[in-house]
């Protein structure tokens, strides 16, 4: 029996469209990692580093779109209103230093249940797909921290942006 638990509240035709492209990106990661693996292949060998760079283009770009490396404007680039329903999204802190969201469902987390994937591979095609988020915040001067995840069994998937000079939630809970 699964750990995973990923069904989302609001299931509106328009919303299940854009859940569905995403879910397409998610089998493409699923089907390479699993071609790698055939081939004697770790895919977190590469695919942490190629998913990483698409992180760190597309946060240099929403930089330069919101002409601001604030996580505020991180917030107002990547996580708008669109994307908090797709994702079901809570924004629990937004300023300038610290960007707190929690996702209560996941479209990749949902492909990677359809394909069939066992736990074990849904948290490593999590781990990987999350170095873009990771990389993003590095184009923000950011940390990522990421305390919950659906798809290692979580309620939610919790990320938590820090400044690297800002401590995040993990440095003051030790």
């Amino acid at each position: 029996m699964s750990i995973v638990k990923n069904e989302p509240k609001y299931k509106n035709g328009l919303l299940q469209a854009i859940r569905a492209q995403l879910e397409h990106r998610a089998f493409w990661l699923y089907l390479l990692c699993d071609e790698a693996q055939k081939r004697g292949l770790d895919p977190r060998d590469f695919g942490s580093a190629a998913i990483k760079r698409c992180g760190l283009s597309q946060g240099a770009d929403l930089v330069e779109k919101g002409n601001t490396d604030s996580l505020k404007g991180l917030r107002k680039t990547l996580f708008t209103k669109a994307a908090q329903l797709v994702f079901e999204m809570d924004i629990v802190e937004s300023t300038d230093d610290k960007l707190s969201i929690d996702f209560h469902y996941c479209p990749l987390v949902k492909a990677w249940q359809k394909a069939g994937c066992t736990d074990e591979e849904i948290a490593m095609l999590c781990d990987i797909a999350m170095c873009g988020d990771h990389g993003i915040g590095e184009r923000y001067g950011s940390v990522l921290d990421l305390p919950k995840c659906i798809a290692k069994g979580d309620d939610i998937c919790a990320l938590r942006y820090h400044k690297k000079d800002v401590p995040g939630e993990d440095a003051e809970q030790k």
